[in-house]
């Protein structure tokens, strides 16, 4: 426990119940005043809908840089899932923050009606990646945030394919707005809404822990890739007529890496097969990587680990590294071209702004000018390897997985298996107190929690995150897990 003198001395220290704030330091007196003041008007005037009440009591932050958050007390702490995936170059990236800035003083306004270099600039290097990763040739289509672009993939497979149902995993996660929440699984996010007679076809991903195999990756995929082919073996399935040869499903919406679903990572060869049936029957393949695109697997886009080709990608988050929304897809030329795809057919009045775009070709420079395919697998491989360790010594933790920087930790009972989801948001939880003594500092942790059952801790840690920083996180985790024995 802290002393109240010890809490004056350093206002960066965390309070704690035994300290009020008039015990402190006047400085930090005011600090905690101001703290409550906002609170109090933040529960006042601000619906909870907009999902930061999962905290107990929300956290204000006052600053950032690089991979840490400091609250209005200056406490750090150690952010491990960067803004769900969306600063994937560490907060206040100094590229990133002079592009914005030059901007805003050059053109920091336009009608998306009318053209600017940057918006030109960033489609063309879009297309390029997409170019290098899968062969193919295409066009960029730029919206707000993901959700948005999601309903330009689905307006997009309807006018290509004639088709209105999609396929989707289950597990899956693409966002909020009604016909995207329509292809997102959980019922939880439709409930309350109303009906959605369009709600896609939701498939077992191969998530090999949870499979009705446990551990038996080969057995896994070929369990989930039957499950997807029986929806085709006769005309009773209700999606398949073999005399016409025709299907009812326009597109399948995937996640190479689930994102929300809890960082799952498939069998490399699931997704060559899953492929193949789609090819067969006309159905779009339509690639997801709003969470897992920008090099947070390793590789520009997560589906260049899987070898195949999508039709179209879906993208935004990272892309302008969190500095200004902007999300976009990428489609093969022939389902996105002025006549396959004319003036009009979708508009958002922010859509490709002046300053998203500014900031994604900044992001996308500083991607060209790295060699982030190498370190990030590497910076993934020795973190992965800490979490092993941690699993070995916690017998809570029932897996630990990883690709690139994208890693989750699953949080069971003591028999590694049951999932306790207490336990994980306990966790997220203690992070956000600020009080984790690691060496000769006190941090906090900033985490995130998904999965099917929410036990997930996934961690999506900046890309520029140093050895010593993962080293700092690793023992974190160890001193939360703990103070729970």
């Amino acid at each position: 426990m802290l002393t109240r003198d010890a809490a004056a001395a350093n206002p960066t220290l965390p309070l704690t119940d035994a300290m009020k704030p008039s015990d402190l330091d006047p400085h930090v007196a005011k600090l905690a005043a101001e703290e409550a003041a906002l609170l109090a008007t933040e529960d006042r005037v601000c619906s909870h809908g907009d999902t930061v009440h999962y905290a107990k009591t929300p956290k204000i932050f006052d600053r950032c840089a690089g991979s840490y958050l400091y609250d209005l007390y200056g406490r750090q702490y150690l952010d491990l899932q960067m803004w769900y995936s969306a600063v994937n170059l560490g907060y206040a990236h100094p590229a990133v923050t002079s592009a914005l800035q030059a901007q805003m003083t050059k053109l920091p306004q336009l009608a998306c009606q009318y053209l600017h270099r940057e918006k030109i600039e960033l489609a063309e290097m879009i297309c390029d990646s997409v170019t290098q990763a899968f062969g193919m040739k295409g066009r960029v289509h730029f919206n707000v945030g993901g959700s948005q672009a999601i309903e330009d993939a689905l307006k997009l497979v309807r006018k290509n394919t004639g088709r209105q149902r999609m396929l989707a995993f289950q597990g899956g996660y693409h966002g909020r707005t009604l016909a995207a929440s329509a292809i997102t699984s959980s019922y939880r996010y439709r409930e309350a809404f109303g009906e959605f007679a369009e709600r896609a076809e939701f498939l077992p991903f191969p998530y090999v822990f949870r499979s009705p195999f446990p551990g038996d990756v080969q057995k896994t995929e070929d369990h989930c890739v039957h499950e997807f082919e029986r929806l085709f073996e006769h005309e009773y399935t209700g999606a398949w007529n073999p005399i016409t040869g025709r299907s009812e499903f326009g597109a399948f919406f995937v996640e190479a890496v689930q994102g929300t679903g809890g960082y799952v990572i498939p069998p490399r060869n699931y997704f060559k097969r899953m492929a193949a049936i789609c090819r067969e029957r006309g159905i779009l393949i339509v690639d997801d990587e709003i969470q897992m695109g920008f090099y947070r697997t390793g590789k520009m886009w997560a589906m260049e680990h899987f070898g195949i080709q999508p039709d179209i990608i879906v993208f935004g988050k990272a892309l302008t590294n969190g500095m200004n929304p902007l999300s976009g897809i990428w489609a093969r030329e022939e389902l996105i071209n002025p006549q396959a795809f004319g003036p009009g057919s979708t508009h958002s009045t922010f859509s490709s702004n002046t300053l998203g775009t500014a900031t994604g070709v900044a992001v996308m420079k500083v991607f060209a000018g790295g060699n982030y395919e190498a370190e990030v697998m590497d910076k993934g491989g020795y973190f992965l390897e800490g979490l092993r360790a941690l699993k070995r010594k916690h017998s809570e933790i029932g897996e630990v997985d990883g690709l690139g920087l994208a890693l989750r930790m699953e949080m069971c009972e003591a028999d590694g298996r049951t999932p306790n989801r207490r336990l994980a948001d306990w966790m997220f939880q203690l992070g956000l107190e600020g009080d984790l003594v690691v060496g000769s500092e006190t941090i906090g942790l900033v985490l995130d929690i998904g999965g099917y059952f929410k036990n997930v801790i996934t961690l999506a840690p900046s890309l520029e995150i140093t050895r010593a920083e993962i080293d700092q996180g690793l023992h974190a985790l160890d001193v939360l897990l703990c103070r729970r024995k």
